[in-house]
């Protein structure tokens, strides 16, 4: 029996320590510009290069300054508004409910977050092709303005 009870705790003990770990939010409210743009794979852009084969994206920026608000200013330097999040688990930066609305979407816009943002850097990947750039997946790395 004591070799029953003493299963019977090490088994409610070892499953209360695997409880997930939540995830702590990230910080990216600064208003980011890139310094690099791959479209499919391939650099079109690099921030201070004299021959861009997209130079269009010198007036990119990702502005995230708002709790909640965005200005999100694409290649062709159209601004566009609406509102930003975080996925709950970090992984996606989540634009929605733009004005104007982007071509050939209905507002909303999400990229991947490449790897956890810092400081200094923040890393993304169009989770969908952009009608603006022939329909190509978009990397970016951006920084702050």
């Amino acid at each position: 029996m004591k070799n029953y009870i003493f299963s019977i705790l090490m088994s409610i003990l070892f499953l209360a320590a695997c409880q997930p770990k939540k995830v702590e939010p990230v910080s990216v409210g600064k208003v980011w510009k890139p310094v690099s743009v791959k479209e499919n794979g391939t650099l079109v852009y690099q921030d201070g290069a004299a021959t861009n084969a997209r130079p269009g994206y010198s007036r990119f920026r990702l502005d995230l300054t708002s709790s909640e608000q965005v200005i999100f200013t694409d290649i062709d330097g159209r601004k566009t508004m609406g509102t930003w999040s975080l996925s709950t688990d970090n992984q996606r930066l989540i634009l929605e409910n733009l004005s104007p609305p982007p071509s050939e979407t209905i507002g909303n816009i999400e990229f991947y977050i490449n790897v956890p943002p810092t400081n200094n850097k923040l890393s993304l990947k169009r989770t969908a092709e952009s009608r603006k750039t022939g329909n190509s997946v978009n990397e970016y790395e951006l920084i702050p303005e």
